[in-house]
């Protein structure tokens, strides 16, 4: 078995950092390096993706919904505003939005993550929460959904998307001077979509064509959590309650898709900083607010942490760490740990300019409703 000094063996993966907010702890903006008033403007968003960029994460996600904190925080942009404005400060890292498929108008959600992708380059993702909350139901005045239907509208959320997505064939915009034609009517599509008869919630239809052009990425990569969409996801995100147990689940998980999907783990990061042990600054936090998570939690050294990474990425194509404390915990991981894994060759070499589709091995596809041989 190879020492903790030597390179690992297998293919390299990559990882993703969550980026709300102060930290996944509720009393993450106690240990927070910026004022009160900074959580929720440009700069904060500006300086956090950077840092994580420059530590040489591959992966950005921004969580949607309310900030987990005890501040008075009235509001905020949402996630995919938040990834829109990271777009144009970043050049290789990905950036995937939390975006609701219950109670957000699909057609909507389609031209909203199209322009995130042409923002970013090809950068941009999708992570697929299906709300169950009944505030949110009532916020925009229509039922409850819950338990099975919430599956039901998300598959028919991402199946709307791919729709659109591909209602414009590459090529359509011509901008043809000479003939005075901007487009290529016979390259753009009606999808005529409508949810089945079995469908739980309000039924409803959508007739297209998207309102803006294909994505540069053709069909923007689908994350979810497991159990939620893995037959249609591109990524699956996997959790289990302990580092050890993920491990096991990860790689069940991965024989269980056979290939057709990349399998990311869920874990939440506690670091020795600032001269504390990670198991005292965790205790220190939960004297404020105790941290109820369902994901593994690794708690400990980032020597310990570049080990378990190491071998977590062995049955996991990705893992997305959930820290703490950003502001502590991105200063330890961008010091020690990334540099460690880059050096064990367990990590991909971040790509410039590259695509989400890229770094997850996946061929940019020609749209559906394309006859043989239209496309160039």
């Amino acid at each position: 078995m190879p020492t903790p000094t030597e390179p690992r063996p297998g293919r390299p993966g990559f990882l993703a950092l969550e980026l709300d907010g102060d930290g996944a702890h509720p009393a993450a903006w106690r240990k927070a390096r910026h004022a009160p008033d900074e959580l929720l403007n440009g700069a904060r968003i500006r300086s956090t993706v950077v840092a994580a960029e420059s530590a040489g994460f591959h992966v950005a996600t921004f969580a949607d919904g309310p900030v987990s904190s005890g501040r008075d925080v009235v509001g905020r942009l949402n996630a995919l505003q938040r990834a829109a404005f990271a777009g144009p400060v970043t050049s290789s890292i990905v950036l995937v939005p939390e975006v609701d498929t219950v109670y957000t108008e699909p057609f909507h959600v389609s031209t909203q993550l199209a322009s995130l992708d042409y923002v970013s380059g090809g950068r941009a993702g999708w992570l697929v929460a299906a709300s169950g909350s009944a505030e949110e139901a009532a916020a925009v005045g229509r039922s409850f959904a819950e338990g099975a239907a919430l599956a039901q509208e998300a598959s028919a959320s991402v199946e709307v998307s791919r729709r659109l997505w591909d209602s414009w064939e590459d090529g359509a915009v011509i901008r043809d001077v000479a003939t005075g034609r901007y487009l290529d009517v016979d390259k753009l599509h009606y999808v005529d979509f409508e949810t089945p008869a079995e469908f739980a919630g309000p039924g409803y239809s959508v007739k297209g064509p998207s309102i803006i052009p294909r994505p540069l990425q053709g069909q923007l990569p689908v994350v979810a959590q497991a159990g939620l969409l893995p037959s249609d996801a591109d990524v699956v995100l996997v959790s289990a309650p302990t580092p050890s147990l993920l491990a096991v689940e990860g790689a069940e998980v991965r024989r269980a898709l056979a290939g057709g999907a990349a399998v990311v783990a869920e874990l939440d990061v506690v670091l020795d900083a600032r001269g504390q042990s990670a198991s005292a600054r965790l205790a220190e936090l939960d004297a404020f607010t105790p941290w109820s998570s369902s994901r593994a939690r690794f708690v400990g050294t980032a020597a310990e942490l570049a080990d378990f990474l190491s071998e977590l990425l062995a049955v996991a194509d990705g893992v997305r760490l959930h820290p703490a404390a950003l502001d502590v915990e991105l200063e330890e991981l961008a010091q020690l740990v990334l540099p460690e894994l880059r050096r064990r060759g367990a990590l991909k070499p971040v790509a410039q300019g590259g695509t989400f589709r890229e770094l997850l091995g996946l061929e940019r596809p020609l749209s559906r409703y394309a006859s043989v041989g239209s496309e160039n």
